[in-house]
């Protein structure tokens, strides 16, 4: 038989373990390369700006039975290789900023700084069923501001991403490759409606230099 104390040490130890263990978490770190965009780039100098939710940025599901498993999926590093694979295609040059553009920041000098977040995240993930398609609904918002921090333009753009098969080795398979989906979308997006947001075209068409044109070619 037991002693209260024994029984506080051995909760302890199983509370520990299953921390350690994630208690059922699965955990996808989303990695992959994405490739060049084909595109006549902008003669601008654009600045990138990544906070700490969005280079870290992960979402987390709560299984709701005993018998299902939690999630935690992590796009952060997939999510800053996409941008700055993405921008480096779009824009003459591409530099990351010492520090958040506003009064007195230390910044190198560039047209305009692009600030990305994730606005929204939805996603469905099957429960209790061996078709293991999975499907991820992104809403990004984006801020193009000046070194100064003043607003240039401010807008959102979706992004979808669904496993394109069921015939995966493994959920943490699927899920990963439906979030690399939705990351590709939302480069795809980016690219062709960036000079059509209406701020932005009429900001572009203020430079002359910048010709109000960035084209994808066929």
């Amino acid at each position: 038989m037991t002693t209260a104390p024994e029984r506080g040490l051995w909760l302890a130890a199983l509370v520990l373990a299953c921390l350690l263990a994630g208690c059922g978490t699965k955990q996808v770190v989303v990695e992959s390369e994405f490739p060049d965009p084909v595109m006549n780039p902008l003669p601008l100098t654009l600045g990138i700006w990544y906070d700490d939710d969005f280079a870290n940025h992960e979402f987390f599901d709560e299984a709701s039975g005993r018998a299902e498993s939690s999630w935690l999926v992590n796009t952060g590093q997939a999510q800053v290789e996409l941008w700055h694979t993405l921008l480096r295609g779009m824009f003459r040059q591409v530099v990351f900023m010492n520090g958040k553009p506003g009064p007195g920041q230390m910044n190198p000098l560039v047209d305009a700084v692009l600030l990305p977040s994730v606005d929204e995240l939805q996603y469905a993930i099957p429960a209790h069923t061996n078709v293991k398609v999975y499907e991820i609904w992104m809403r990004y918002r984006f801020q193009l501001v000046t070194m100064g921090g003043d607003p240039i333009a401010e807008w959102t753009m979706p992004a979808y991403g669904k496993t394109p098969t069921a015939f995966m080795q493994s959920d943490e398979g699927a899920v990963r490759l439906a979030a690399i989906v939705a990351l590709r979308d939302a480069g795809a997006h980016f690219a062709t409606t960036f000079t059509r947001v209406p701020q932005v075209e009429a900001w572009l068409n203020s430079l002359p230099r910048a010709g109000g044109q960035a084209q994808v070619l066929p």
